[in-house]
């Protein structure tokens, strides 16, 4: 499940969303509604008011954490690399 709650917050994290976006995104079947839930349940998801289109959904500072803890470290940009020797 946690493969997929990285999912779902690397998702949200590339931008803010609304949250009939993010229900039409997630909630299309069985699986998707868990990580949902379950990333709701641990506090991963930031729910502020929005305009007329709705609520913006976004990564709290817990699924910030998350994302650091788990997000495998990106290798350098090419021709950053420094010869050693």
């Amino acid at each position: 499940m946690d493969s997929l709650i990285l999912d779902l917050l690397e998702w949200l994290d590339a931008r803010p969303r609304t949250y009939p976006q993010v229900m039409e995104a997630w909630r299309t079947s069985c699986p998707h509604v868990a990580v949902w839930e379950e990333a709701t349940l641990r506090g991963f998801i930031s729910h502020d008011q929005g305009d007329a289109a709705g609520s913006v959904v976004s990564v709290s500072p817990a699924g910030r954490l998350f994302l650091v803890q788990r997000r495998p470290a990106a290798p350098p940009p090419c021709g950053r690399l420094r010869a050693t020797g």
